[in-house]
């Protein structure tokens, strides 16, 4: 069987560490642990005096109800995983068995069908239009056959930033229906909203097979703690607790405490409200660094979430270009071909405002020569 590699994660892997002005990721700017800590009001001291042992395997109780109350769900509809990429594996070797293939909406962040394909299964693709990023029902229906197993949908979008319609979600949930499809739910940017404070909804409770996926990562700044949830049917849930215990046997108990923490509500309202004024002010940096050069690059403002793809006019591929920039400048963006998009590159902004400010201009600087031939 082919082995495919997860082009992003490698890229990110061989490249971040190191590099002085990263806009490669996708979520806000990471708290500092002290940070979140006074938040919370944890005094260091009750971390610290916990016994290093094995944590609860599905996740502490409180953690499970703090976040089934997210979803108006039940404790038991609920798995805690390492991060949100292992709740993505533990979905594809669920639900799908022989002969069955997954749907995708390309562009997209690819974990969850890079793993259904080394599995074995047919991956679909379905092309959002170009430029505004919209889903064409007719390509979904068509994309959408009797062998279809689960619908794959990252909302908001990775790398575009886009949220979906009430009509979109309507042609998806339809095509779920019509084929007895899975809708499994990538979310992990709900709560990186750029206007207004509504939550981009959940999938879940719209349908009656939905795996709704988030993480600590993203809206909450807290991708160290390496954790994620899976929220789907209590039978569901059992039978990706039996494949949580081959693939990580539990999540960490320490990042399970400071989750537990950091979703109490007040406190999870503070994140996101951080997470929030990072999204919104860093594009606003980005847009106006942008329009100094008029027709060289065009970006769509994003819905949500800390990143925008970003197109650019110049006489140079994406990887060619992300080379250059980390060569060159020490920056460091990913390149739109890792998404199957050539003259684009994802770019995230959520930072604090004098290093974006500075990396911009290094960007601006490269681009310069680019266009000058040099």
């Amino acid at each position: 069987m082919t082995f495919h590699p997860f082009a992003v994660e490698r890229f990110l892997s061989e490249m971040e560490h190191g590099v002085r002005f990263n806009f490669s990721e996708s979520g806000v700017h990471p708290m500092r642990y002290a940070d979140l800590l006074d938040l919370a009001g944890i005094d260091p001291a009750d971390l610290l005096d916990a016994r290093a042992d094995y944590p609860q395997v599905e996740g502490t109780t409180l953690l499970r109800e703090r976040i089934a109350a997210m979803y108006g769900a039940a404790p038991d509809e609920v798995l805690v995983t390492v991060g949100a990429t292992e709740a993505n594996t533990l979905a594809a070797q669920t639900l799908l068995g022989p002969g069955d293939a997954v749907v995708r909406l390309v562009p997209t962040y690819a974990q969850l069908p890079g793993v259904a394909a080394n599995l074995g299964h047919a991956v679909r693709d379905v092309p959002l239009t170009p430029g505004d990023w919209r889903l064409d029902a007719a390509a979904l229906d068509a994309a959408c056959g009797p062998d279809t197993k689960l619908i794959h949908v990252v909302d908001p979008n990775n790398p575009t930033g886009r949220i979906l319609s009430e009509g979109e979600r309507d042609a998806i949930r339809a095509a779920a229906a019509r084929t007895g499809a899975w809708i499994v739910a990538d979310e992990v940017y709900a709560g990186t909203e750029r206007t207004g404070n509504a939550d981009t909804p959940s999938f879940w409770g719209t349908h009656d097979r939905v795996v709704a996926i988030n993480s600590m990562s993203k809206a909450y700044g807290l991708p160290g703690l390496r954790l994620g949830w899976v929220v789907a049917p209590a039978d569901t849930i059992r039978a990706m607790w039996r494949r949580h215990e081959y693939a990580s046997i539990a999540a960490p108990d320490l990042s399970m405490r400071l989750a537990e923490a950091a979703l109490e509500p007040t406190v999870r309202e503070a994140l996101r409200g951080r997470a929030r004024r990072l999204i919104r002010r860093g594009f606003d940096v980005l847009r106006d660094v942008l329009a100094t050069r008029p027709g060289r690059f065009s970006v769509a403002e994003p819905d949500a979430s800390a990143m925008s793809f970003v197109g650019y006019d110049l006489p140079i591929g994406s990887e060619a270009l992300a080379a250059r920039l980390k060569a060159r400048r020490d920056v460091l963006v990913i390149p739109g071909a890792l998404f199957g998009v050539e003259k684009r590159f994802r770019f995230s902004s959520a930072l604090p405002e004098d290093h974006l400010r500075e990396g911009l201009a290094r960007l601006i600087a490269e681009t310069d020569e680019i266009a000058a031939g040099r």
